[in-house]
């Protein structure tokens, strides 16, 4: 039988609870997770059975279908992230796979196809992902929007104790003041998760029973900073360190600093795009940087209209004419203006104003502050006049965006 044979018996429908064994199966044998790697890590049959059973309870599963046979899949999280201080409705793309015997047939295309659909239905402006393959998610409309830091310090590197007035504490990893601590953290931090419970669960499922949260508090026993680690074969492992203030950092590297004749050096993960080697007063560290999550506009009227602009000039306007073939809503014209009171107006189909040229995927990591749009023009990603290029620069807040979640 041929392909196309097989492609037009596919039938593409919603994944329930009633397709779980099957759902798990299709992601096991895609990433090649191993009973024997879950058990390392602590987890009994049941546990390995139900693993990403809240993904059906939670999330938005698509899925084709060879008869009963499940072929493909894309699920779509419910969550929300911090746009520069706006709260974004987002969608949280994970679980996607494929059969070998199924690829070649256009699936995932569709598959995505539909998922933005639905995403723009529940006013899902924009999706974030984890990809398995930059290039693939690319061509899907994705771009990359932060990226993840890894640091060695060896024990003879740590830095001096610094005196601070307060203390740090080991706590539950469900303690209200680690809770609250990141909350206030992620509200002021561009381009975080907010976690509910089920993005806690995502943000712990790989990890042991091990794995411990350590808070600093001020001398008003307010929780300023924390640091989630694991020790293991003499490494300090950091999962997350997470400050409010000058002081807490201090206090957290105390704090493992206070751990030097256990381990031999610190290995971690920094996620906010500056290296931490200048903190140091020996700055000869092992840093390494690779790309971490991409996102996508889904929707790029939505999205612009609750954009948090950093200035919003009356009476100037702003041409967008972008490309998007995955979502056709996209792939139009729109007129950005500000009235006398600041507020955001975006018209499709115009084409006044300054003009700027850009795909969707330039759209995206360029209003997410990864990426600028002088350097995006220098390296021919979008095409504009040095005026454009100008008032766009005067548009974009600067902050890149802070992501350590995993889903």
């Amino acid at each position: 039988m041929n392909r196309q044979s097989i492609r037009e018996r596919l039938e593409l429908r919603h994944v329930t609870k009633e397709d779980l064994t099957q759902f798990n199966a299709l992601l096991r044998y895609a990433f090649q997770v191993t009973d024997k790697e879950l058990k390392r890590i602590g987890w009994d049959e049941e546990e390995i059975r139900q693993s990403k059973s809240p993904i059906l309870d939670r999330a938005n599963v698509l899925g084709w279908f060879d008869g009963d046979k499940l072929a493909s899949q894309i699920a779509v999280y419910p969550m929300r992230v911090n746009v520069h201080g706006a709260i974004y409705d987002m969608g949280g793309v994970t679980g996607v796979a494929t059969y070998p015997e199924y690829t070649k047939m256009g699936l995932m295309h569709a598959l995505v196809s539909r998922a933005l659909q639905e995403m723009r239905e529940r006013g899902q402006s924009i999706s974030l992902l984890y990809p398995y393959s930059i290039p693939f998610y690319r061509k899907m409309g994705w771009e990359i929007i932060s990226d993840k830091m890894s640091y060695i310090v060896k024990d003879s590197q740590l830095p001096r104790y610094v005196d601070v007035p307060g203390m740090v504490e080991r706590v539950d990893d469900r303690h209200p003041d680690y809770l609250g601590l990141h909350e206030r953290y992620t509200l002021q931090r561009h381009g975080m998760l907010l976690r509910d419970d089920l993005a806690w669960a995502e943000y712990w499922r790989w990890d042991t029973d091990d794995i411990t949260v350590a808070l600093y508090y001020d001398a008003d026993h307010v929780a300023q900073g924390y640091v989630v680690y694991l020790l293991e074969e003499d490494v300090f492992k950091i999962k997350e360190l997470v400050y409010m203030n000058q002081e807490a950092r201090h206090g957290l590297w105390n704090y493992i600093g206070a751990h030097f004749s256990m381990i031999e050096r610190v290995r971690g993960y920094n996620y906010t795009n500056e290296p931490m080697a200048f903190l140091l007063e020996d700055s000869e560290i092992y840093e390494s940087i690779r790309p971490y999550f991409m996102a996508r506009v889904v929707d790029v009227e939505q999205f612009l209209l609750a954009y948090p602009f950093a200035s919003r000039p009356s009476g100037r306007k702003l041409h967008l004419a972008v490309e998007d073939p995955m979502a056709p809503w996209n792939d139009e014209s729109f007129c950005l203006t500000w009235d006398d009171d600041g507020n955001t107006l975006c018209q499709r189909g115009s084409t006044d104003g300054l003009n700027v040229s850009l795909s969707v995927q330039t759209l995206c990591t360029m209003f997410m502050s990864y990426k600028r749009p002088s350097y995006l023009r220098r390296i021919e990603k979008l095409a504009a006049s040095d005026t454009a290029i100008r008032l766009l620069e005067s548009l974009i807040p600067l902050e890149q965006p802070y992501f350590s979640d995993y889903f």
